[in-house]
């Protein structure tokens, strides 16, 4: 395109920059049309490019009750308040919403509060009914014996700060609640699992045992102790709770989750089965997780026809869960000898200093037996801290769908077709393999940067394996790798003419 072409072209550009009030009325017009994922979707939008409307912020809020997040639309109606104290909806879905979460004390307080507000108001006999409830119950003893709404709420800031990454700020937090309320031992045990997050094993471990110290037989506590064993390899410590936490019978359906979730993630499956199963037959209909570990332990403890109604419900809620099934390993009949399953080879990959190592990895994740276990380390992948390249094939591991009309999606798909070509020769992974596929990333992540297409991806395995082996023999012929391929010799030259430019030795 010449310089003319591009000058009309660019004047020709309209900018066109939505605000978040644009993807308001679209949310407001999928839900008339009861559309519930498209309002979602324009919502979040709204909140992302509007996040000091407090209109937006209640409707995105009024949504995520609908959908049974109340502590999301708790915060969200929360920041909605504090930008605009005097409007009464605000007020009306604060009483709404602490209601769901029983605090019944906030609850009848800003029902009250609506009324005093807006006594003719489209909410007043809603808010009179929270009225009528909340002072059925004794609020004083409630008061009393449970930690303040304030807290809870801090409680689930820290957890949501700890789902999105903010270790640290979900430190800060949490040091500062059990100041004010220390005997509030859901936030210890927070705090502790913070502290692992971000490296402080040791801190973590301290505070897990001042919570048993002073709350005996703590199952949280117990179970985020034997979670950090699990992973420092303290085979003697993990036995030693697990044996104990075995011998516990829960009661509350929280600790009875706490503890299947436990058991599935440490490997103890018999166990896990057992309580996750006894939740889903009292009617438990649970969250992403509950049906994630349920299928786990179910599918490992011998219950497959379980195992797979348990990730039915599971995709329904997450269909991003689509490829992670825990018996695809199995189908695929991979053998546990392959460098891809062991678990200490990817890591060092993954933490490798050079780039081309570290896509390795990642690729290789995607075929492991282990990959559940790595993604849910929170220091193994630190998904902040990945360039551009990795988070690609961290993406392609996890089966992220990509944009083939993108011409650099386009040419990374087909430098994985040409990656899968070669793994599937020689799968599962010898150690003497590997090096085939170390000189492969290395050419590949020098050809993505320079934005080669990969337009062939036969020819490209077979160049691979003929560049790699006539290094090492001279009885090496294009004519074996090319008849292997389906290929001519001429193509099979031709593109070990263009990935040699890729090689080290030839960087200008």
């Amino acid at each position: 395109m010449n310089n003319k072409s591009k000058k009309v072209l660019k004047e020709n550009i309209i900018s066109f920059l939505p605000t978040g009030e644009y993807y308001y009325k679209k949310a407001l017009d999928e839900l008339q049309k009861e559309q519930y994922e498209k309002a979602h979707k324009y919502l979040k939008r709204a909140v992302d490019l509007s996040p000091n409307d407090p209109l937006i912020l209640m409707q995105y809020a009024i949504l995520q009750m609908e959908l049974d997040n109340f502590d999301w639309a708790h915060e969200l109606l929360r920041n909605a308040h504090d930008i605009d104290p005097n409007e009464s909806e605000i007020v009306f879905f604060l009483a709404e919403v602490n209601a769901h979460l029983g605090n019944f004390i906030d609850a009848n307080r800003f029902a009250k509060m609506y009324v005093e507000m807006d006594i003719r108001g489209e909410y007043t006999e809603e808010a009179m009914e929270i009225v009528d409830f909340t002072e059925q119950e004794d609020l004083e003893s409630m008061e009393m014996d449970s930690p303040s709404s304030e807290a809870l709420f801090q409680q689930e800031k820290s957890r949501r700060l700890m789902e999105q990454g903010k270790f640290q700020e979900a430190v800060e937090l949490l040091e500062s609640l059990i100041i004010d309320n220390p005997d509030f031992w859901a936030a210890y045990n927070n705090l502790a699992l913070a502290y692992f997050y971000v490296g402080e094993e040791e801190q973590a471990k301290a505070l897990l045992h001042k919570v048993l110290s002073e709350n005996r037989g703590n199952i949280h506590a117990l179970c985020n102790l034997s979670v950090i064993h699990y992973y420092e390899k303290n085979t003697e410590e993990l036995e030693e709770i697990t044996d104990f936490l075995s011998k516990i019978n829960p009661y509350f359906i929280e600790h009875r989750y706490k503890m299947g979730a436990t058991f599935a993630l440490i490997g103890k499956y018999e166990e896990a089965f057992k309580w996750l199963r006894s939740l889903q037959r009292k009617g438990f209909e649970g969250d992403p997780g509950f049906y994630f570990w349920l299928a786990h332990s179910a599918y490992f403890a011998g219950h497959e026809e379980i195992a797979r109604n348990a990730w039915k419900a599971l995709l329904k809620l997450d269909p991003e869960k689509a490829g992670f099934e825990p018996w695809l390993p199995q189908m695929k009949e991979i053998n546990d000898h392959g460098t891809e399953h062991q678990k200490e080879f990817i890591l060092e990959k993954l933490q490798n200093k050079h780039v081309s190592e570290r896509i390795f990895g990642f690729y290789l994740l995607g075929k492991s037996k282990h990959r559940s276990e790595i993604i849910s380390h929170p220091q193994w992948i630190v998904v902040d801290e990945l360039g551009t390249m990795e988070k690609l094939f961290l993406a392609q591991s996890l089966g992220h769908s990509f944009d083939e009309k993108s011409v650099a999606e386009k040419a990374f798909l087909r430098a994985i077709a040409a990656t899968d070509l070669l793994y599937d020769k020689y799968k599962p992974l010898a150690q003497s393999a590997t090096y085939l596929f170390q000189m492969w990333f290395m050419l590949m992540e020098r050809a993505l940067e320079k934005g080669y297409g990969f337009k062939n991806p036969k020819a490209l395995a077979a160049a691979t394996e003929y560049m790699f082996e006539s290094s090492r023999s001279k009885n090496v012929t294009k004519k074996y790798y090319a008849d292997q391929y389906g290929i001519t010799t001429n193509t099979l030259t031709k593109y070990v003419n263009e990935l040699i430019q890729f090689l080290p030795l030839f960087d200008a």
